[in-house]
Formats: structure tokens, sequence, C-alpha cells
């Protein structure tokens, strides 16, 4: 549980898709015992089908917010997300090559003070939900050219999935011991 008063630390498992991001967050969450925001888009995507378009950017955008919302009132330790709006304005733009506005004002209303970067060194899966797996690298340098654009904290994590939860842990014990 955080200390009363303190300011709630939020960290991030970001990157493109298929990078393993939601299997670092759910071992990261063992690690530390704390419940994270998991995905929103992914159960959206199933519920719409696999169709969608601009019109459900918001949508997917406010459900990852509330996910997060939902885990804090939680009061856990630190704030754990697989994803955050990071990635609705990355594919936001990929995609239908503009990002909504409330996405971008709702983005910047909140800070994130570590984004645990996954790289793109895990074999892809191809599961109906994920496409375009000829452009990892592209769309990895999407989401390193985006945190790097807006002066965000990240780490990348690579390696073997032992690997990766070894630095991002050391990662997160640095910065919980720096607050």
């Amino acid at each position: 549980m955080q200390k009363a008063g303190a300011q709630l630390i939020r960290i991030v498992v970001t990157g493109s898709e298929c990078t393993g991001k939601s299997t670092l967050a759910a071992l990261l969450a063992e690690h530390y015992s704390v419940p994270y925001a998991q995905e929103f888009l992914r159960e959206y995507f199933i519920a719409n089908n696999g169709v969608l378009t601009l019109a459900d950017a918001v949508p997917v955008a406010k459900g990852q917010l509330q996910a997060e919302l939902d885990v804090e009132a939680q009061q856990p330790l630190f704030l754990l997300c697989d994803t955050n709006m990071l990635s609705s304005v990355v594919y936001n733009k990929y995609y239908y090559k503009e990002n909504p506005e409330w996405i971008e004002a709702a983005f910047s209303e909140r800070s994130y003070d570590l984004y645990l970067l996954c790289g793109i060194d895990v074999p892809w899966t191809d599961d109906g939900q994920r496409d375009r797996p000829q452009e990892r690298e592209y769309m990895q340098s999407l989401f390193r050219k985006e945190l790097d654009d807006r002066c965000l904290p990240y780490i990348e994590v690579q390696g073997a999935q032992a690997v990766r939860l070894s630095k991002a842990v050391a990662a997160i014990d640095s910065l919980l011991a720096g607050r």
C-alpha cells in the first residue's frame, strides 16, 4: 500500500504488438503482489468482432483509463499498467493518421514515472488480433519516437523472460527507493 500523502508512482509496460507486454505485466504484478491495469483493447476488440475504426479510439482510451483508475482506487504500492493511452496515440496515428483531441488531452493530464519498452525480440504470435508482423521494427520505432518526442522516462527490456523481468524489477526497485 502506498504511503499516505505520497503521489502514486505509475509504471507502464509498453511497446508494439506481440512484444510480451501482458506477460511481463503479469509477472511484475505477481513479483510485487500488486494489482495491475490490464489491457482494455483486447476485450473491446473481441466484443467488436475485430473491426475497429477511428470512432472506437476514444472508447478504447476511456476504457484503458478506467482500468487504471479502478486499480488506483485499491491504493496499491504503485500503479502497474499493461499499456496505457500512449498505445492509443501511436496506433491512431498509424492506422487513422490522426489522434482524437480527447485522447491527447487526457494523456497529457496524467503523468507516468517509468515506461518499460518491451523489445521485438520475442516470437510473433498470430492470434487474430495482431496484424502486420512484417512491420514490427517500424511499429516499435513509432513507440520509441513517441516516448522520445514527449521526453517520457523509459528503459528498454529485451531478451528472455527472466532477463526482462530482472531488468524491470531493478528499474522499479530503483524508482521505489527514490521515493
